[in-house]
């Protein structure tokens, strides 16, 4: 199996620099919501591996974010990477009550009906879930996070497969120049300088946008 992924892999992988990838840049943010998890309280269910991997995820994109973790236990690694952090543990099994004031709930147990109540529990008070595992019960989805500088892309697969967002996001990283910074420098003092109104600003800045990246290809 892992063999057939590294074949079509290597096919997509030829595409994506030849085809790909410069509409990709061009329509990506026109794709995604991105959250400031800086500014959401949120809850993590569960201390355990992939409690860890939500963690990742999220300190990597904001780590200056605001988590709590409940849980009657955590895996060493888990306590491990909590320290020095904004997170707050709470020794205990889940309940309802655990949902005050949250804005976003991550449920990691390997309890299927723990995880069934969480679900149930956030539905009822409009609740923002995702429960590992079960796209049918994810209100968003945690994909990979492409970091450069100012640069934040999102990749997600709708849950459909993990492993191929975490190699495209490795193969992406590669990809990107490091002077991605400068460009966005550069678009961001062009960005104050366009007068007119909003219509006109976008129109301006998809133009320069689209000239950027064809002298990249």
């Amino acid at each position: 199996m892992l063999a057939l992924f590294d074949k079509h892999w290597t096919v997509l992988e030829q595409k994506l620099k030849t085809q790909l990838l410069p509409k990709i840049l061009l329509i990506w943010s026109k794709r995604y919501l991105l959250l400031k998890t800086t500014q959401l309280q949120t809850l993590i269910v569960g201390g355990g591996y992939v409690a860890l991997e939500k963690l990742g995820f999220i300190f990597k994109s904001s780590p200056d974010s605001s988590v709590t973790i409940v849980s009657p236990m955590l895996r060493e690694e888990t306590a491990q990477f909590i320290k020095g952090k904004n997170i707050i543990y709470i020794k205990d099994h889940y309940n309802k009550s655990h949902l005050e004031n949250k804005h976003m709930i991550i449920a990691t147990t390997d309890s299927p009906e723990v995880n069934e109540k969480v679900f149930e529990d956030c539905r009822e008070q409009h609740i923002l879930v995702n429960v590992a595992d079960s796209p049918s019960q994810c209100d968003f989805y945690m994909g990979s996070i492409v970091t450069k500088g100012n640069l934040k892309i999102g990749i997600s697969t709708n849950g459909k497969s993990p492993t191929f967002a975490k190699r495209f996001r490795q193969w992406l990283e590669n990809f990107l120049p490091e002077q991605i910074d400068d460009i966005l420098n550069k678009l961001y003092i062009y960005r104050s300088k366009i007068k007119g109104d909003f219509e006109q600003k976008v129109e301006a800045m998809n133009r320069a946008n689209e000239k950027l990246i064809n002298e990249h290809d």
